[in-house]
């Protein structure tokens, strides 16, 4: 089975890709890398397993090799109509062999290669004691910006995603909020982002009132109040790419320290958006966004950086967060999210994606981002 995005791309795209990986992996030392089913398979390959089980799938990519797609025998056909098949070699298995003594077979014996995070401890555990020499570190470690970068076809369907948020956002604004339970409008979220287009649904926040001053609130049965104000952060993945957006409504007409505070969060979404530059640090877009909270008194109630990549994945590197050094590239795209949280209270975030371009920023995301009342 190919991924959900296989479609938009070409068997030279992911020949490009692994090459542009062999060669990273290269640069940064490694003797290869070791991909396991996951988002950086089906980003290199065009290939999702039917189902992920105890039995060894791995893509081994060496630089100045072929690269190599380890599979059980059982799955070589679905493996053999990805996309990327052509430009790798099939090696299969079968039930009651040694799968780590046929990719052994593929490593330098003393190498030490990258490897997916996602990879099932028994299987790395296993070539290790096949290859005791051998020495592992993780891909968002060893290759953090592997994917970071995206092309043309991948900034449009990043795009199209955020415009399927943008589209769910502007039906949910027209419900009734007052008197229904969080999870009923969370379920209404969900619902519109599959209309929209979304296969997957990977979260739909609503935190009300006092539910709000916790980012990672976990919907639940609480009732919405008139007076509330109710953050909604919801995304997924659309045709393979993410989505990830954040709106603040308020049920009724909100106080005047509402509003101060929704505007503080909303000036300091434009700063880290204005911060978005070629060449700039990553650590830049939080320091930006979080002078202006911390400069109007709200720096304790900031608590968590200001922004996340997002691709194949809705969350991924780069991360906008102080210490971050990574300089920015055009065709990164990162979420610019601050909140300020005012616990027992009430929280405000607001987030767009954005991607960077030649000479600014550009938001994947653009609905009304000034206080919008809902009943």
């Amino acid at each position: 089975m190919t991924g959900a995005a296989s479609a938009s791309f070409t068997a030279d795209d992911y020949k490009a890709r692994m090459e542009r990986a062999a060669r990273q992996a290269a640069d940064a030392g490694l003797a290869g890398l070791l991909v396991a089913p996951g988002p950086d398979l089906v980003w290199l390959t065009g290939y999702t397993p039917t189902a992920v089980t105890e039995r060894l799938t791995l893509l081994v990519l060496a630089p100045g090799r072929d690269p190599v797609l380890v599979v059980p025998t059982l799955e070589a056909p679905d493996a053999e109509r990805a996309l990327g098949a052509s430009a790798l070699t099939l090696r299969d298995w079968t039930d009651g062999k040694d799968p780590y003594a046929a990719t052994a077979a593929l490593l330098d014996a003393d190498g030490r290669f990258g490897v997916s995070d996602n990879a099932w401890a028994m299987h790395l555990l296993g070539l290790q004691r096949t290859l005791p020499g051998t020495s592992y570190a993780s891909l968002t470690e060893a290759l953090p910006m592997l994917r970071a970068v995206k092309d043309a076809a991948e900034l449009e369907l990043l795009a199209a995603a955020g415009a399927a948020a943008d589209a769910a956002f502007e039906e949910i604004r027209r419900v009734a909020f007052a008197g229904r339970r969080e999870s009923d409008v969370a379920a209404d979220l969900a619902g519109l982002l599959r209309r929209f287009g979304h296969s997957q649904v990977d979260f739909t926040i609503v935190a009300s009132g006092p539910n709000g001053a916790n980012p990672h609130h976990e919907v639940g049965d609480r009732v919405i109040e008139r007076g509330d104000m109710v953050v909604l952060d919801f995304g997924g993945l659309r045709d393979g790419y993410g989505s990830d957006t954040s709106r603040t409504v308020h049920v009724g007409e909100p106080t005047d320290e509402e509003r101060r505070v929704h505007d503080l969060v909303r000036e300091a979404q434009e700063a880290g958006f204005r911060a978005v530059r070629p060449g700039a640090a990553c650590q830049e877009v939080d320091r930006a966004a979080r002078a202006v909270i911390a400069g109007a008194g709200y720096g304790e109630y900031f608590i968590h950086r200001t922004g996340h990549g997002i691709g194949v994945t809705t969350h991924e590197p780069p991360y906008m967060i102080e210490g971050e050094e990574q300089p920015l590239v055009p065709g990164m795209c990162f979420s610019v999210e601050p909140g300020v949280y005012l616990p027992g209270r009430f929280g405000v975030r607001i987030e767009d994606i954005v991607t960077v371009t030649e000479d600014g920023g550009r938001r994947l995301n653009n609905t009304a981002r000034e206080m919008v009342i809902v009943d």
